[in-house]
């Protein structure tokens, strides 16, 4: 009966994955390294939210979907790196042809969460791509709404906080200590950046910590093995996920391990190698990324060596 029922299980998760993102459509792609590279977003989508639920959360209500974070997670002999790109990072967006109308745009600059604007998850995957030379295997994208459900289905997920945070905008108000976060909650405290010193270097570096505690609670037993908290769990998540056409339930579960492992001190969490916060562009404040640094860190993700790149301690 354990068998038929994980079979089933296993089924029933693997034909309900969203596969909406075709990698083979993506050009100028850069070759295979060694390792696995998944690209794990957060979207602004409040698809499947109802206007209470809007209000509640705090969310505003407008249409389409942004990227609100984004992490390649490399997985491989060396180990698992979570390393997130800030969605102001300043790149080159290579040139393409918008879908919504057909036109041809150049090769241009401009801040990282553009490109999933213009052109969508193929877009955004390419500009990666391009940015970093590495090249990404899988996608995994996920709105509003299954992130609150999925937290709320495991039951909270604790944090422990070395300062106040309070932030109306973001909708949250917690006081330093740990706590166990409700899916409101902790949308808010991945959502807010006011009250960081790094601005949004230092919300990437919570959006990790809380990932990767999100991981760990959804892999104990009293989650795994509990019907009552597992089918909840993965159909919230399943409700709003989005992967690539390539992905599957075992390659979905391997992503999730490879976050467990940052958890379990086995990988390395960091933002990509920064030398401004605050470079002044022609579309406002943006993040410049450090040159040789970074070439250096997304050489080793490349060919899988030990990622030798430290990151400073959050002010």
């Amino acid at each position: 009966m354990l068998l038929v029922a994980s079979v089933g299980t296993y089924v029933w998760a693997d034909t309900g994955l969203t596969r909406k993102v075709d990698l083979g459509k993506v050009d100028e792609r850069p070759p295979h390294g060694k390792g696995t590279n998944y690209l794990i977003v957060g979207s602004d989508s409040r698809e499947g939210l109802s206007d209470q639920d809007k209000e509640d959360l705090h969310t505003g209500s407008a249409e389409g979907s942004r990227t609100d974070s984004m992490m390649v997670l490399h997985t491989g002999a060396n180990g698992t790196t979570m390393m997130s790109l800030p969605r102001d990072s300043w790149v080159t967006i290579p040139s393409f042809t918008r879908p919504l109308t057909g036109k041809l745009h150049r090769a241009s600059k401009d801040k990282l969460n553009a490109a999933y604007s213009l052109g969508g998850p193929e877009l955004l995957v390419r500009t990666v791509e391009h940015n970093t030379g590495l090249r990404i295997d899988h996608y995994a994208e996920i709105g509003f709404a299954g992130f609150v459900g999925v937290v709320d289905a495991v039951g909270g997920v604790e944090m422990c906080l070395d300062r106040d945070i309070k932030d109306e905008k973001a909708n949250v108000d917690l006081k330093q200590g740990c706590h166990t976060l409700s899916g409101s909650q902790a949308l808010g405290f991945v959502r807010q950046r006011h009250q960081e010193a790094k601005g949004d270097l230092g919300r990437t570096q919570n959006q990790q910590k809380f990932l990767a505690a999100l991981a760990e609670k959804a892999a104990t037993p009293r989650v795994a093995l509990n019907p009552s908290k597992l089918y909840p769990t993965m159909n919230a998540g399943l409700d709003t996920l989005i992967v690539d056409k390539d992905m599957d339930l075992r390659k979905l579960t391997s992503m999730f391990q490879g976050m467990r492992n940052v958890t379990a001190g086995t990988g390395k969490r960091i933002n990509v190698p920064v030398s401004s916060i605050g470079f002044r562009t022609s579309k406002g404040s943006a993040v410049k990324w450090d040159g040789p640094q970074a070439k250096k860190l997304f050489a080793e993700l490349r060919d899988d060596q030990p990622v030798t790149f430290k990151e400073k301690e959050k002010e």
